[in-house]
């Protein structure tokens, strides 16, 4: 129908969320034909989140022509190859989820059934001697794939990064302006909605300025100045399942040899992380307020950084969850507007990309067609959940009895969908993806595992492998997997070619 495209896109936010849709978005829909204008303001300050990633956000970059080492320069980046999980299952143990695989799949099931196996006959290597991303995170090392050696590990190498957010939506902000994008600095003090459709018509700055929009992006971050403040839209809370709710971060000197993962520490009441980057190191405790003060938690943080710190601590509080329609009406929210997850998984910028290009598959005209917004709010929701569920195994499966929180969380009640998975594991070790689901039967494997969650069988196709046969290929994949690993070059070297 002429004369209903949406002409004029109205971003409400800066940060990482606003300048990834801003970029996105102009990247995808060009400048010619609309019109996108970022609202932000310098006296807000942002969260920031994003720091530690997922292999994803390579698709984002790619699909705006960033160049890699570029984008390493300009963000202070390091690359990462999973996340360590330290003290979760009990104080003592840790263990990684990497981004790569384990092993090779064989007779059409996953290696890890074939390992099973090996283990119930007591001639197992260690799991993590069968993933080359874990090795080489354990040794310090790192290398880009090399797709010309097919058929080897090295072929297919997943990695992320960890960067500097603040730097990072400088650097898209850069993108975003030279691709059209319009910014403009100033507070938003009045929102006017029409009187027939309660959709958003305009904003209002406090210099006065009325700035009109068909559709509106709110990345206000916690707060929801559009989807929550003027729609009030609701909040679907799920902190019974996850209690954090605060957090304290500090900034710390750089480390000496950058390790190329993230590391995930459980704590008396939540959990630390360490970010490694090639200026600073990035440090957190996230914890819950209901059993732990906001002073301990500032105490434990500085008692277990790894390098002197650089800043002041900062505290943050939020709220996990998500909204009950992400889009309502006239207004797609983004990024922490959106909902909250804590990111122990480093999922915050993925579930930003996605919603930017679940955006771009249903993008709307001005009619705002109801089943589109439907659809756009359901796969958002059931995102949410599947990364959740995640979420929640870490607390769940722990065997700590050392304080309330990790007694509250190892008894607390957990969503059906999370007791099917537990339950079908248990029983013979298998593993399941829903249809597009992000964490795939690795790290579902990964973190069973880790947490000592142990199946009673494994897959029955595995016996149907010749015993003799079946040990020589897991010798041949451990001996290529340790060949791989002895020929990567260090974090620190690989980084400094780049730079």
């Amino acid at each position: 129908m002429q004369g209903m495209d949406v002409k004029d896109i109205v971003i409400v936010g800066g940060g990482t969320a606003g300048w990834m849709s801003a970029a996105g978005m102009s990247k995808l829909l060009g400048s010619k034909k609309i019109n996108i204008r970022i609202i932000e303001s310098e006296s807000i300050g942002t969260v920031g989140v994003g720091e530690a990633t997922v292999p994803h956000i390579q698709y984002f970059n790619r699909l705006l022509g960033i160049d890699e080492n570029s984008f390493i320069k300009k963000t202070n980046a390091t690359f990462k190859l999973g996340i360590e999980f330290v003290d979760w299952h009990k104080i003592g143990e840790s263990y990684f989820h990497s981004f790569g695989p384990y092993g090779l799949d064989m007779e059409g099931i996953h290696f890890h059934h074939m390992w099973l196996r090996q283990q119930k006959m007591g001639t197992a290597k260690p799991i993590d001697e069968f993933n080359l991303q874990v090795q080489a995170a354990k040794a310090g090392k790192f290398m880009r794939a090399r797709p010309e050696l097919q058929g080897s590990p090295l072929s297919a190498l997943s990695y992320a990064y960890q960067f500097d957010a603040a730097l990072y939506a400088a650097f898209l902000r850069d993108f975003s302006e030279k691709n059209g994008v319009t910014r403009t600095e100033g507070k938003i003090v009045k929102v006017t909605q029409a009187t027939n459709t309660g959709h958003i018509e305009s904003v209002t700055l406090e210099d006065g300025e009325c700035i009109k929009g068909d559709l509106f992006i709110d990345c206000s971050g916690f707060k929801g100045l559009l989807i929550e403040e003027t729609l009030k839209t609701g909040y679907e809370d799920w902190s019974h399942y996850l209690p954090c709710d605060s957090a304290v971060t500090r900034l710390s000197k750089r480390m000496t040899d950058l390790p190329p993962y993230t590391r995930a520490t459980a704590k008396t009441a939540g959990w630390q992380w360490r970010i490694p980057l090639q200026s600073r190191t990035g440090n957190g405790y996230v914890y819950s307020s209901q059993f732990l003060s906001d002073q301990d938690a500032i105490e434990s943080l500085n008692k277990d950084l790894d390098t002197a710190p650089i800043s002041a601590p900062r505290q943050l509080r939020f709220k996990t969850g998500i909204r009950k329609q992400p889009w309502n009406k006239n207004v797609v929210s983004i990024g922490l507007a959106s909902g909250f997850l804590e990111p122990l998984e480093s999922t915050s910028i993925h579930l930003i990309q996605t919603a930017i290009a679940r955006l771009m598959t249903n993008f709307p005209d001005k009619l705002f067609n109801q089943a589109d917004i439907d659809f756009y709010n359901e796969s958002t929701h059931k995102e949410y959940v599947q990364v959740r569920d995640l979420l929640i195994l870490h607390y769940k499966a722990t065997t700590r009895h050392d304080s309330p929180f990790w007694n509250y969380v190892r008894e607390m009640d957990i969503p059906v969908s999370l007791e099917k998975r537990i339950a079908i594991y248990k029983e013979n070790a298998r593993l399941y993806s829903e249809d597009k689901e992000f964490f795939n039967h690795s790290s579902w494997f990964a973190i069973f595992n880790g947490q000592s969650i142990h199946p009673q069988r494994y897959h029955p196709i595995a016996n149907f492998l010749d015993e003799k046969e079946m040990e020589r290929r897991m010798t041949e994949i451990h001996t290529v997997t340790q060949k791989c690993l002895s020929i990567m070059p260090s974090h620190e070297e690989f980084l400094a070619k780049q730079l």
